[in-house]
């Protein structure tokens, strides 16, 4: 392959969640005519990226095996869809959800290509016929924080082994959710849990990971302005 111009790694990015923005950023400063090395681990790409290619007048020169990557080399054609354009689309998309009462008291959450099914708001029974719209918001959390940090050691190379994230949280008075008591709230009081990281990375990188992660949490960074959260980051070696 030839020497490219430029370097981007999209990690475990695949094409429909960020990849595109990631390598137009990198090609916007090239000239025509020069080459950007797109370095990937998500298997996906080897089929999305050329067909990407053809679609906005780029030329997809082919690939090789990288250091645990796969690295694709694209020249950049003259008619590059506008970055400018895509970023402003991106910063103004908006997520959507419908919600359906069922015959019992659940309701069918439809959310792109997925259903999902909730139960009683705030049910804490020990089994339940579906989680709660608690056990969906502390899911909520504990998905972006865990997804969150996978993505941004991906874009540092970093080699992580396993992770897991336990989270607790407590309504400051339930009874009057239930209508059996009338003082109080009935809003979250704290949210706990510990985060746990195998890696043979250096604590020190691990934990600006970390930081950065929360930092950049949609859900992490909306939910702190009101409920306090204490998530302890634990590294196993």
């Amino acid at each position: 392959m030839e020497t490219p111009h430029a370097v981007c790694d999209g990690g475990d990015l695949d094409c429909g969640s960020g990849l595109l923005l990631i390598i137009k950023k990198a090609m916007d400063p090239l000239s025509d005519g020069q080459i950007l090395e797109v370095r990937s681990r998500e298997r996906t790409v080897a089929e999305d990226l050329p067909a990407w290619c053809r679609m906005v007048d780029h030329g997809f020169l082919g690939s090789e095996p990288g250091d645990n990557t796969i690295r694709y080399f694209i020249r950049k054609g003259s008619a590059q869809v506008e970055l400018e354009q895509d970023l402003e689309a991106a910063k103004g998309y908006q997520w959507s959800v419908r919600v359906r009462g069922e015959n019992d008291l659940s309701a069918k959450i439809h959310s792109r290509n997925h259903t999902l099914l909730a139960g009683q708001p705030a049910d804490f029974s020990p089994k339940v016929h579906a989680p709660s719209a608690i056990d969906y918001l502390l899911a909520s959390l504990g998905s972006c924080l865990t997804v969150g940090f996978k993505a941004q050691a991906s874009k540092r190379n970093l080699e992580i082994d396993n992770l897991e994230l336990s989270l607790k949280g407590g309504l400051e008075n339930v009874l009057f959710h239930m209508e059996l008591e009338d003082e109080g709230s009935p809003k979250l009081n704290q949210i706990t849990g510990t985060f746990y990281v195998s890696s043979p990375e250096s604590e020190a990188v691990l934990e600006d990971v970390w930081l950065n992660t929360l930092e950049r949490s949609p859900i992490f960074q909306t939910l702190h302005q009101t409920v306090k959260i204490d998530i302890k980051l634990a590294i196993v070696f």
